[in-house]
């Protein structure tokens, strides 16, 4: 097969979030600085120190799926079921695409953990004769993308990225390099999660990872000296990415290119960032090279400011080691974490979005509830309000348990260059 470099473009998005079951809802949301953080009330949290989580709330899979096959899947699956039906239809790619050139490559960093809770209660409640033949099918973290393939008949190659919190970045960017050396014409990706459940919430609970504040104006605090942890999120974001020609000859909307990505592993510790930041510094200088970065630019970051003490001190050294002291206090940075929380395996997918939107309409979301600056962290992180003012190039980082490091470089679509 020739090799040629190709463009990649998005041409279609969709996303079910903590504030917002559409795109739009989200957007207009995320803007507005509103925090789709509270209290858990997908379980008891009693016997719980920490009980706030960023839901989606009101969710019904009856409104994106037939009950037979509701019963069948996931809430993770269920989720990309949703984003995946609004993204597609924003695209208008069905019909458009040769099945054998159409893929998907799809984030889960945990996949069916609350099948794998229910049935393990059945086990050791009603024993084995009573878990579900459907178990292993619907807890495996390849299943979203499977599930989607089906659905929208991709006959290329359907992969989950499964890398922790960088999982849903991975999908994208591996989605662009897909397309870019001439696999897929296009490709359904992005990130699902939900594990808002009573094991994983215990879990992160006890390594001491999560907020246990109980006021959601309190709890997910990235770059403030309050921080104390970050607050579980779930749903799921989907990017239709598209071969710039192949979009173009079918007259698709286009919301910007997909210009960049770096992809490297800090080889460290199992959940702790390397404090020097030279390996997520290495993925962001892969992604700005490749997009074409110059001090010119007006870079946004969406950063991945989780509100843990130590991620938020490595990330501003990380931006600091990529772009330079002189660029990096020059850069407008936000983590619109603050609002949903840590989405995990989809929270890459939903920031790549929002660094869509925010080039096209030139306002960038805030990091809201930050009050109590870090003097370590020194950089500008867009405190409470949005920020009306163009940039030239937007990027999102993503940092995953195992040492993953994810970067994705986005220009908007009426760029000169696009």
């Amino acid at each position: 097969m020739e090799h040629t470099y190709r463009r990649v473009v998005v041409t279609g998005l969709g996303a079910v979030t903590p504030v917002g079951k559409s795109v739009r809802d989200t957007w207009e949301n995320l803007k507005a600085g509103k925090n789709g953080i509270a209290p858990i009330t997908l379980f008891d949290t009693s016997r719980y120190k920490a009980k706030l989580a960023g839901e989606v709330r009101d969710f019904d899979p009856l409104d994106y799926m037939l009950k037979s096959e509701s019963v069948r899947s996931d809430r993770n699956t269920q989720f990309a079921v949703a984003a995946a039906r609004e993204a597609v239809m924003d695209s208008g790619i069905k019909g458009n695409i040769d099945p054998d050139r159409f893929a998907v490559y799809l984030g889960a960093g945990i996949g069916g953990i609350r099948t794998l809770e229910a049935e393990h209660t059945k086990l050791l409640e009603r024993g084995p004769r009573r878990v579900s033949s459907l178990f292993v099918p619907m807890m495996i973290a390849n299943m979203a993308a499977g599930t989607l393939a089906i659905q929208y008949g991709a006959r290329g190659p359907a992969l989950p990225a499964v890398t922790a919190c960088a999982s849903g970045s991975n999908a994208v960017g591996e989605a662009m390099r897909l397309i870019r050396h001439g696999y897929a014409d296009a490709v359904i990706s992005g990130g699902t999660e939900a594990a808002v459940t009573p094991l994983a919430v215990a879990g992160f609970t006890n390594m001491q990872a999560l907020s246990v504040a109980e006021d959601p104006d309190e709890g997910a605090l990235p770059f403030d000296r309050r921080r104390n942890g970050f607050v579980i999120g779930e749903g799921a974001a989907v990017l239709i990415l598209e071969e710039l020609e192949h979009a173009v000859k079918r007259g698709a909307k286009i919301y910007g290119e997909v210009c960049g990505y770096g992809s490297t592993c800090d080889a460290y510790h199992m959940t702790a960032l390397n404090p020097d930041g030279e390996s997520g510094a290495r993925a962001m200088r892969m992604a700005l090279e490749e997009a074409g970065y110059t001090e010119r630019d007006l870079v946004y970051i969406n950063a991945h400011g989780t509100g843990t003490p130590m991620n938020d001190v490595t990330e501003t050294v990380i931006i600091k080691r990529a772009l330079g002291e002189k660029a990096a206090a020059k850069a407008l940075i936000s983590s619109t974490k603050s609002m949903t929380g840590h989405m995990l395996g989809a929270a890459g997918a939903l920031e790549a979005m929002v660094c869509l939107l925010a080039l096209r309409d030139r306002i960038l979301p805030p990091t809201i509830n930050l009050k109590e600056r870090d003097e370590v962290c020194d950089l500008n992180y867009i405190p409470q309000t949005a920020v009306c003012t163009g940039a030239s190039l937007a990027v999102s980082n993503s940092f995953g348990f195992g040492g993953h490091n994810a970067c994705l470089a986005f220009r908007r679509a009426d760029d000169e260059n696009t």
